[in-house]
């Protein structure tokens, strides 16, 4: 049996729980706001403890009831901040910066203000769901926070685009034409032209497919993926959507500020590292910069060639392999996954001719690793964006400058 405890919620951690302290333990509490005073089921770990909601005794003043069903009803993982106010959801955001800066890159740097999204709800442009046969028929949706085995229905998700609410509500209902397996993903898509689909763990095609298609007419492009590869069952490859961008609107905010950041003047030099299909290197060409960008995803490089022409030098590789020889620049701007940078991209920095970087994160803790080892730059600006508003997720661009001995 678990221990039951009392807990007074101080701040809110980089996953989206709240933190509150026992006996000089951290204790991680989801669904808890700053201010919140709890009974809590406890677990101890050797160096902190994790706690189960069992009842709020004082509600902290930060809290506001959660709109979404799902959120409340079946504890839905793919939001964890709804029980927040919009503006405390900034302050966590930025707390969890500071913190990690602080903590792990051992630098107190200002952090700005949190860049609001322009849309708090209806802005996400993919939505991934799960799909499994089961005696009673097909089930689909997300998963609980707390039980991520287990699958609930979704009939709404209020961070989606209505678009992709109402193409999921076609492909559940057709869910009864799939193949016999154990469990289908689906990725849905708002593209430019329409809402796509990848379907993930299928054969290339199956006996009712068809009849599935027929069922499911608002999808522009409906693609098969698993051990036969990739099978375009309507529309094409190019229509997939595979680089839609999940917050186009807040993202367009952020490019711009990495735009004022990056001050580009003709003939500058610019390595546009993790560059995608070029989204940025393409205001950075019509600057007249000179630009390198470097990306491992062909399909991504392969559209940054056909768009940037030959303006720009486009490299199919992974950074770590090919900035060395990419170096000497005037900018670097580095946009990596949520792992961060490898290490020699790191290195790469230090011992290179580099006069600015920009370095853009998803994730604070990969971010302060990746700073604590660039101890030959100096950290002049951190800007947070909401880019996921509801969720804990948050995306940070930091400017730095080399330092001159």
């Amino acid at each position: 049996m678990r221990e039951t405890a009392t807990v007074t919620i101080d701040s809110i951690a980089s996953g989206g729980a709240g933190v509150g302290r026992l006996d000089g333990m951290a204790v991680f509490v989801p669904r808890t706001a700053p201010g919140d005073r709890v009974t809590v089921a406890l677990s101890r770990r050797k160096r902190h403890a994790e706690g189960r909601l069992r009842q709020i005794l004082e509600a902290s003043p930060a809290r506001v009831e959660p709109p979404c069903q799902h959120y409340v009803t079946d504890r839905c993982g793919g939001c964890q901040l709804q029980h927040l106010g919009i503006a405390d959801q900034r302050a966590a955001k930025r707390d969890m910066v500071q913190q990690a800066l602080r903590r792990i890159a051992k630098r107190d740097a200002a952090v700005d203000e949190v860049v609001p999204s322009p849309l708090e709800w209806r802005y996400r442009r993919k939505l991934t769901l799960t799909l499994r046969p089961s005696p009673a028929g097909w089930r689909g949706g997300l998963r609980p926070f707390d039980d991520p085995d287990r699958i609930f229905a979704l009939d709404d998700c209020l961070i989606a685009a209505e678009s992709l609410v109402a193409a999921w509500h076609e492909v559940r209902g057709a869910a009864e034409c799939l193949a016999d397996v154990d469990e289908v993903r689906a990725e849905l898509l708002q593209g430019d032209g329409g809402v796509s689909l990848n379907l993930i763990g299928l054969p290339a095609t199956w006996p009712r497919c068809d009849e599935f298609l027929a069922r499911c007419p608002s999808l522009v492009s409906v693609r098969s993926e698993g051990a036969h590869g990739v099978a375009v069952l309507r529309g094409d490859a190019a229509s997939s959507g595979a680089f839609v961008q999940v917050n186009p609107a807040m993202a367009q905010v952020m490019q711009s500020h990495i735009l004022s950041l990056a001050a580009v003047t003709p003939g500058l030099r610019v390595v546009d590292a993790y560059g995608g299909r070029g989204d940025v290197s393409a205001d950075f060409v019509k600057a007249g910069a000179k630009v390198t960008l470097i990306e491992l995803d062909y399909e991504a490089t392969r559209s940054a060639k056909e768009r940037l022409g030959q303006s720009a030098r486009v490299v199919t590789a992974r950074v770590e392999d090919a900035l060395d020889d990419a170096l000497p620049a005037d900018l670097v701007l580095v946009n990596p996954p949520r792992t961060g940078v490898d290490a020699r991209v790191c290195d790469s920095l230090e011992s290179a001719e580099v006069s600015r970087l920009i370095y853009v994160s998803c994730d604070p803790a990969t971010l302060a690793r990746d700073l604590a080892r660039l101890p030959s730059w100096r950290l002049e600006r951190v800007t947070p964006f909401d880019m996921f508003p509801q969720t804990a997720h948050v995306e940070t661009v930091c400017l730095l400058t080399r330092i001159i001995a």
